[in-house]
């Protein structure tokens, strides 16, 4: 009777490599072969001499996918391909590469290196033949020995077992031995019929070649080829976009190289990604780049484009719009609220000084992105200061055109490996661990590094240099215009320069005397300290006060220390600015306390404005800024109109009064204000 070998109660491995050693020669017949599976028997394949009769002959079956043999199966018209030699070429190479992705698969070891690099020497000592079986799907699993045994020359195992670990000692198989000597013969016969056959092919070289190209290679590779083979795949998304398109001859000679490779990777990005933010530092033409993106999606796509910028700037993309031909509309970015929603569809939208865009709860901020996503708009993001704060300043400018819970195909590594991995972010956050609302959970610059690699392309002047720039007979790097021209970057050179801040006749250089210095430090700023005056609780006349108007004292209390105290730095930052900058704010410093002091005279509501640490950002020009944010720059004329200091105080009053009555008809409800 058979002996039955099902890897539960009898394992087939040990009775395998008992069999070898006794052996001369084996004939091995499986659909499927791991290279790393070979080390379970290799060393009793040592024994093997190496000549034809001393050998291991390995018959691999060429297999079918099971969701191909499904559809086959299924298929309306069924058709019979012969074999070809074109097809027996792509089925050699289908599966050398399966055999080089098995070596990719987990962490290489000692004891895997060492039975790869044994199975190659046996390959090269013809102690090993492998051969692939094409003419049809084989599925056999079949091990003959031959042995020197007169009355059992052959020993047989047939069944399910392939040549892997899994086949050999893992999962459950069903396997029996075989004894019968006529058996075994006819099974021999059947091994060599399709050895010899036509379509069986001698892959042993092949699989040498797979090793040798492998961790597991005897000569060790050079750093510098790992390098290269790292910058290769880093670089697969750039070289694609290099050679996808091609910029328009019309405006091809405007660009430098570094200007045309930046377009043509930007705007891979953007049809892969549906957004790209271009962050070159200032001076390397972002504006044209973005100009140019947009001629290319205008001419390829037929999409025409919306720009959004702030108003400064409206003039200058208007120009670019002419000059390049775009069929655009530009906008200022104060008036979005306004006009987009009444804007028709661009499928293209360029946001310069993207930056100003970082408080995603800005009513701004919300009506670009709500554009974006009703219209479906690619868009494309301008800023030479991407990063400012805090990492949320990126994401809240991704956000534009990313749902927080968008599938992007990476992960915040280095979160996950502090926190114990994706269950516990699971149940910590709640979020999507591939999503951007993960990644704002990350302090790793690590993982933000990964996530911008995917969006945002930025270059450095240096980097310009070392890769773009050529150099002259005197060493100066420059740049090539289109009509031949060099242009030399700067070369920086610090100088000093001395002057007397103390003369009486400088009227600028008083102001950065010890007296003035003495006053700002002495500035009492009672409009940035209302909740330490215990006379407005007072001015209610008896009435008491609601827990609202109570938790709004408390508020004013804890946040006026900090605005006094910002006040004052950012009026000796003026200072240092220049003279032009300190009397521009002081002017409206002034202002704004005639503003307060129009108000209490008339007993009408302090417009206390919004006591929110967010404004106090010390990107703002102005420390005033907390009260009058209007949203529309040309609703604040008054506000950006520079008085002279020797303005009269009825002059004062009469600015102050009309300034309030503004105020008070338009942002009433979007600032708390107090009695």
């Amino acid at each position: 009777m058979p002996r039955i070998f099902d890897n539960i109660e009898q394992h087939l491995l040990p009775i395998l490599r008992d069999t070898i050693e006794t052996s001369k020669r084996a004939d091995f017949c499986v659909g499927y072969f791991n290279l790393r599976g070979w080390k379970e028997i290799a060393d009793k394949i040592e024994k093997f001499t190496g000549n034809e009769n001393y050998c291991c002959r390995l018959l691999v079956g060429m297999q079918t996918l099971p969701e191909k043999e499904l559809h086959d199966s299924w298929a309306f018209e069924k058709t019979e391909i012969g074999m070809d030699n074109l097809k027996v070429i792509r089925l050699k190479k289908q599966v050398t590469q399966e055999f080089c992705e098995q070596l990719t698969w987990g962490a290489p070891t000692n004891k895997d290196e060492v039975a790869l690099r044994l199975l190659r020497q046996q390959i090269k000592n013809k102690k090993v033949v492998v051969k692939l079986f094409l003419r049809y799907p084989l599925h056999a699993k079949l091990y003959l020995f031959h042995r020197d045994d007169i009355n059992n020359p052959i020993v047989g195992f047939l069944g399910s077992s392939n040549l892997t670990l899994s086949g050999l000692k893992k999962q459950g198989e069903l396997n029996i031995d075989i004894l019968d000597y006529d058996a075994c013969q006819k099974l021999q016969k059947w091994f060599d019929d399709r050895w010899k056959d036509r379509w069986c092919l001698d892959i042993s070289q092949d699989i040498i070649t797979v090793i040798d190209e492998s961790w597991a290679r005897e000569k060790l590779i050079p750093p510098y080829y790992i390098y290269l083979k790292i910058a290769y795949h880093l670089s697969s998304e750039a070289r694609a976009g290099l050679s996808e398109y091609q910029i328009p001859r019309s405006i091809k000679d405007r660009l430098f190289d570094f200007q045309a490779a930046v377009v043509k990777i930007a705007a891979r990005y953007l049809n892969r990604r549906g957004g790209v933010l271009i962050g070159d530092v200032v001076g390397l033409g972002k504006t044209r780049i973005a100009a140019t993106l947009a001629k290319i999606l205008e001419d390829d796509f037929f999409l025409e484009t919306l720009i959004i910028c702030p108003k400064n700037l409206v003039s200058m993309w208007e120009e670019y719009v002419y000059n390049y031909k775009l069929r655009a509309e530009v906008i200022s970015i104060s008036k979005v609220q306004k006009i987009l929603p009444k804007t028709r569809r661009y499928r293209v939208l360029i946001i310069d000084e993207s930056h100003n865009l970082r408080n995603r709860q800005g009513k701004r901020y919300r009506a670009i992105q709500e554009y974006i996503a009703l219209n479906e708009s690619r868009c494309i993001l301008l800023t030479a200061t991407p990063y400012n704060k805090t990492y949320l300043d990126l994401s809240n400018q991704l956000r534009l055109f990313i749902s927080e819970d968008k599938n992007l195909g990476i992960r915040p590594e280095k979160l996950l490996q502090e926190i114990g991995g994706e269950i516990e972010f699971s149940r910590k956050y709640q979020a999507p661990v591939r999503s951007l609302a993960a990644f704002e959970k990350s302090e790793h610059r690590d993982d933000w590094r990964e996530l911008m690699r995917l969006y945002m392309l930025r270059r450095t002047r240096s980097f310009i240099q070392n890769n773009y720039a050529q150099v002259d007979e005197t060493g100066r790097k420059y740049l090539e215009m289109s009509d031949r021209s060099k242009s030399y970057f700067p070369i920086r050179q610090a100088k000093t320069i001395t002057f007397d801040l103390g003369g009486s006749e400088d009227l600028y250089a008083l102001l950065y005397s010890e007296a003035v210095v003495n006053i700002l430090s002495e500035l009492n700023l009672p409009r940035y300290g209302l909740g330490s005056y215990a006379v407005y609780p007072k001015s209610a006349k008896g009435k008491s006060m609601t827990d609202a108007e109570s938790r709004q004292l408390k508020d004013l209390s804890r946040a006026g220390k900090r605005l006094k105290g910002f006040c004052r730095t950012n009026l000796f930052k003026r200072l240092e600015s220049s003279g032009v900058a300190f009397l521009q704010s002081i002017d409206r410093h002034i202002l704004r306390n005639y503003v307060f002091l129009h108000a209490i005279t008339n007993q009408l509501p302090l417009p206390i404005g919004s006591q929110d640490a967010a404004f106090l950002d010390p990107r703002n020009n102005d420390e005033d800024s907390i009260f009058f944010d209007s949203e529309d720059e040309e609703e604040n004329t008054e506000l950006s109109t520079i008085a002279s200091i020797s303005e009269t105080e009825t002059e004062y009053q009469e600015r102050a009064a009309k300034i309030y009555q503004e105020y008070a008809t338009q942002y009433k409800s979007r600032f708390k204000w107090i009695i």
